[in-house]
């Protein structure tokens, strides 16, 4: 239960989080995917924590790139599972991601809108 409280807490205060644009987008897949290489590719060398450290910079890059999402938190957690980090999980966070913000695009910045009629003064 505090766990919710905690995820619902830290998506609140980044609800204004930064605007999602192509670029930032691919950039998110680009981090995404390269991660998920190196972590393929490096894991049978066995070399000491650097699946750890890549999984450390996919979730702060991912993280300033497209704002806290809840989910980067439990790829983060399967990332440490000895198994599951040879899968392309941070590319599928990445696209989970994009599409609930295309669902829920963030609010307008600019407060709300007022429509206003001319009326004609006589």
């Amino acid at each position: 239960m505090a766990w919710q409280q905690w995820i619902e807490r830290l998506s609140r205060a980044n609800s204004g989080g930064p605007l999602v644009t192509r670029s930032r987008i691919r950039m998110a897949y680009a981090i995404a995917v390269a991660t998920d290489i190196l972590q393929f590719v490096l894991g049978p060398l066995g070399w000491a924590f650097s699946d750890e450290i890549l999984d450390i910079v996919a979730l702060v890059a991912t993280t300033r790139l497209l704002g806290f999402h809840p989910l980067l938190l439990p790829t983060f957690v399967l990332e440490l599972l000895p198994i599951t980090d040879i899968l392309p999980t941070w590319t599928a966070c990445v696209a989970l991601v994009i599409a609930t913000r295309k669902k829920h695009p963030r609010s307008n910045d600019e407060g709300p809108t007022i429509d206003v009629k001319p009326t004609s003064v006589t």
